[in-house]
């Protein structure tokens, strides 16, 4: 069975190169260091814009943590969904739950409805859920079209077991897409492992920053934090490379 295959990217040029490597679909986000957070608008346009032949879902968190979200942050989430449609974006993904661990229902049906249609895809928040099989139920009987999990582990390829029940389970109700530390060595693995028709993987690398004058004193985040002059792009040949193996 031919599978698709969607990237995580935070770039409209990691939209470009995961196009010119064939892939079928991305997720656009923005923070990937944060498990990735709402793009700005100018981006998700100008990633429209830059692509033809290939979709682009836009993910809706506005902050890092939990997925648990008071009202303001829904009224947030609800307004993002909405801009993102009305950009032209091919779907939108989502996540909420409550403290105990169960899907939002009224949040996600807030922002399903928000989404107009839009296929609606439910984040990784699905791994924070406290059962899992309950969680795809309750999904599917939202509307939701996929859910993007790890199967509750640290990767895909530990959490392929719980994966491939899920995908049992789901039938055709609702799309189940292994996500989390899928790389060219265990994509393979991974797709026969759990019987999934999609996959979700990003291609960074390590690319320098082009700054010639370069200060080293000042940084620009919290204590915990990334180098100044280095980059992480989203590669073509990191994509291809992923594709291929699982090929």
């Amino acid at each position: 069975m031919s599978l698709t295959y969607e990237i995580c990217i935070d770039s409209v040029a990691g939209a470009t190169a995961a196009e010119r490597a064939g892939a079928h679909r991305v997720e656009l986000c923005a923070a990937l260091f944060e498990g990735g957070l709402t793009p700005t608008l100018g981006t998700v346009r100008a990633a429209l814009a830059a692509v033809s032949s290939i979709k682009v879902n836009v993910i809706i968190r506005p902050r890092g943590g939990d997925f648990i979200f008071d009202e303001h942050e829904v009224a947030a989430m609800e307004h993002d969904v909405a801009l993102v449609r009305d950009a032209g974006a091919h779907g939108v993904v989502i996540g909420a739950l409550t403290p105990e661990g169960r899907v939002d229902r009224p949040v996600t049906e807030r922002l399903v409805a928000a989404a107009g249609g839009l296929p609606v895809t439910f984040h990784r928040a699905f791994d924070m859920a406290a059962d899992p099989f309950a969680t795809l139920d309750a999904l599917a009987g939202l509307g939701i079209d996929r859910v993007l999990t790890s199967g509750q582990d640290v990767t895909a390829l530990e959490g392929a077991p719980l994966i491939a029940e899920l995908v049992k389970h789901a039938g055709d109700r609702i799309i189940v897409m292994p996500g989390g530390g899928i790389t060219d060595r265990n994509v393979a693995r991974v797709a026969e492992a759990t019987g999934a028709r999609e996959i979700h993987f990003a291609a960074l690398s390590e690319e320098p920053s082009p700054a010639v004058h370069r200060n080293p004193y000042p940084f620009m985040g919290g204590e915990l934090r990334q180098p100044e002059y280095r980059r992480l792009v989203t590669t073509t040949a990191g994509i291809a490379s992923v594709i291929q193996a699982a090929r």
